[in-house]
């Protein structure tokens, strides 16, 4: 097996476009084609275009496909509408967060799980194990999508110049077949941003001419080409959770503060059900530790994995942290103990080499578009 980094379908134009290019989770992707910080303020004041490509498509069809996605993640996947979306979570046995997944009901017997790149052969291997006794099929389609983003105010007007769906008829969270820009394309209403915008699901082979007509549609609107590090930097801002960072298989959905996907009222077992009753029992009564925000007070950015301290004691670990270009200061999402975790809580630091430097306790998230 070669170790070569996979590429999509956009590989030559990024390069092209004098993009810096980094091996995230096994695949070459643009980081940044000029300033992050140009690229995510174009996101949030005007529209950004993102390759996507990475992102693990994984169909499930059949007479069963419903029974089976209830028994195989923790939400309630029977009663999402044919055209509409639903965010959840494909749990271990014992609770523990194997992924946080987008899962679109396309048919009445089909659906489509959109998978973390890092994660998708686990959250594979893991359906396809579940799959057992279903009339149910398990299909990988990461090599059959090319996944394309418009995020931002501007996005609905550029992809509207480009398609006669029926965008305003879009509610966040639903996904619709259509054509853009002559092209074949599943159109969702979703995305990672804290912004209005649209993922687009194409065949690899188009990927590149959609690139080409988005660009050219939004150039008098100011969209740019967007890379990962912006991408990183708007989701803190709005508070998402990234795998690895806030949600790992040592966290369950409530330790995340997640405890709303996970769905016990629904018919039927689960895979983790007892381990998260107890999970959601203990979130109640002594909730170890909550995911907070923090803001600083000075220049220094924190990074995941420095510890945040109260009284010279160390109460928590930031999972993520930048400088926000919307807020002008630097940011971080941490899990703290409850004692410490109420907004504006006294006396909360993050250690940055030795040095303890003040922090804002927030709740999140730290930015929310105007609607």
């Amino acid at each position: 097996m070669s170790n070569a980094p996979r590429l999509t379908a956009l590989d030559a134009l990024h390069r092209s476009l004098g993009a810096t290019m980094t091996d995230f989770a096994g695949w070459d992707m643009p980081l940044r084609y000029a300033s992050e910080r140009e690229e995510h303020n174009a996101v949030r004041t005007k529209a950004g275009l993102f390759d996507l490509s990475h992102m693990g498509e994984i169909t499930v069809t059949g007479p069963q496909a419903a029974e089976f996605l209830n028994y195989a993640l923790v939400g309630n996947i029977a009663t999402v509408a044919v055209g509409r979306a639903r965010y959840t979570m494909i749990c271990a046995e014992d609770g523990g967060i194997l992924d946080d997944l987008i899962v679109y009901r396309l048919g009445e017997t089909e659906y489509m799980v959109v998978a973390n790149a890092g994660n998708a052969q686990i959250v594979l291997d893991a359906l396809t194990a579940r799959a057992g006794e279903f009339d149910t099929e398990v299909r990988d389609d990461r090599d059959a999508y090319a996944l394309l983003a418009v995020q931002g105010p501007e996005s609905p007007a550029i992809l509207a110049s480009v398609t006669d769906a029926d965008l305003d008829g879009l509610k966040y969270y639903a996904g619709l077949p259509g054509t853009v820009a002559g092209v074949p394309a599943l159109i969702a209403r979703t995305g990672y941003t804290g912004e209005d915008g649209f993922e687009l699901f194409v065949a690899p082979e188009h990927a590149e001419q959609l690139w080409q007509a988005l660009t050219a549609a939004g150039a008098s609107h100011g969209l740019v080409p967007c890379g990962l590090s912006c991408r990183d930097t708007l989701r803190l801002e709005a508070g998402m959770p990234l795998y690895g960072h806030e949600l790992t298989t040592e966290l369950t959905p409530f330790d995340a503060g997640l405890g709303r996907v996970v769905k016990f009222e629904k018919e039927g077992d689960f895979v983790g059900r007892k381990a998260l009753e107890a999970a959601a029992e203990r979130a109640e009564t002594a909730p170890p530790r909550k995911l907070v925000g923090l803001i600083a007070e000075g220049r220094r950015v924190p990074r995941a994995g420095f510890s945040v301290v109260a009284e010279g004691q160390v109460i928590g670990e930031v999972t993520s942290g930048a400088p926000s270009p919307t807020l002008g200061k630097p940011i971080a999402i941490a899990y703290v103990d409850a004692a410490h975790a109420a907004p504006g809580a006294a006396g909360v630091g993050v250690d940055i080499r030795g040095s303890h430097e003040p922090y804002e306790v927030v709740s999140l998230p730290f930015y929310k578009r105007q609607k």
